[in-house]
């Protein structure tokens, strides 16, 4: 039997932390432990692959940039380019997990498994939770029915998609969720089981970033509240935002003053994209008023995956209904 070759990229996070006791499961020092480290702990990795590692960056995810991110999508991209590597594993923070897992699922051009992996607990707690997931990650990245599944996240057991997934607990080992359609599988007792299909994709190729892109263009995010008068709207567009998501209630609601301030954005040339600040459901269109004001509203993405959808197709074009175009496919 072929031993299928994985190539682990390293972060950071909770996954490589370090704390001053081995009780401790909060106030340590995250990317603290490099990646061979967090291999060798694991050695019934090199039973079930042929495993290489590369450190990316050692930081907390909460520090993460979308300068490390776009490294990781090209660096993803070069290395599943070659026949010797069937897949790769990055370990990351989770708190900022979900957003580069949903960024490297539009940008990385391969039927090939890309697998994101973190821990709740740092590498010096005795009930770390990091090595079992590491190895878990390995395990998917090997199986053949995780291939052209698009960019997938496994932790505590479960395999969830880049699109769905979301991290739902501030401290607990099942606190990444898929709240609109469900995990795709799980790992029982080391056998990866899919129970269903992403139907989500990555960009075309010819919708890929060039090279010469290191910074994506200005989306801010707006939170909704009750009484919001609108004020942080103006902010956002005297800083010379490009795009807003506004994290509306509800079906993506907006209150009379923030809509009427938002139409004035769009007017402007300003995308604005309804999102939700709800944890599940999809944002759909609404008031007769939002679609006049060319408003567009984010189907099943959080406000911080809408965010890094419209920096993409604000690459390419400032049309409102190809925009939305982009929102209803990926």
């Amino acid at each position: 039997m072929n031993v299928k070759k994985i190539y682990v990229l390293a972060t950071g996070g909770t996954i490589a932390g370090s704390a001053e006791s081995d009780t401790a499961t909060t106030g340590y020092q995250a990317g603290a432990i490099g990646i061979e480290t967090l291999l060798a702990a694991v050695p019934e990795i090199r039973k079930i692959a042929e495993v290489s590692g590369e450190q990316i960056a050692a930081i907390d995810s909460k520090d993460m940039t979308q300068a490390v991110q776009l490294k990781l999508a090209r660096r993803c991209n070069e290395l599943l380019a070659f026949e010797g590597v069937d897949g790769i594993v990055i370990t990351h923070g989770t708190d900022t997990m979900e957003e580069t897992a949903y960024l490297l699922s539009l940008l990385a051009c391969t039927d090939k498994p890309i697998v994101l992996t973190g821990a709740m607990r740092p590498a010096t707690a005795i009930s770390a939770d990091g090595p079992l997931n590491l190895l878990d990650a390995v395990r998917v990245a090997v199986s053949d029915e995780a291939r052209d599944q698009g960019v997938l996240v496994v932790t505590n057991n479960q395999i969830d998609g880049a699109h769905d997934v979301t991290k739902s607990h501030t401290t607990s080992v099942q606190t990444f969720q898929s709240p609109n359609g469900g995990s795709l599988g799980s790992v029982d007792d080391g056998v990866v089981r899919f129970t269903r299909r992403s139907s989500y994709t990555h960009l075309a190729a010819s919708l890929q970033l060039s090279e010469n892109v290191q910074v994506l263009p200005d989306v801010r995010i707006l939170y909704g509240y009750a009484g919001d008068d609108g004020l942080l709207v103006e902010a956002a567009v005297a800083a010379g935002a490009e795009g807003l998501i506004y994290a509306g209630m509800g079906n993506g609601s907006l209150p009379e003053k923030v809509e009427a301030k938002l139409a004035a954005a769009a007017a402007k040339g300003i995308v604005v994209v309804r999102s939700t600040r709800g944890y599940a459901g999809n944002v759909t269109t609404a008031e007769a008023s939002y679609d006049a004001a060319h408003i567009l509203y984010s189907q099943g993405l959080n406000p911080q995956k809408a965010r890094i959808l419209l920096q993409l197709a604000l690459l390419q074009t400032k049309e409102p209904a190809a925009i939305q175009a982009w929102f209803d496919k990926y």
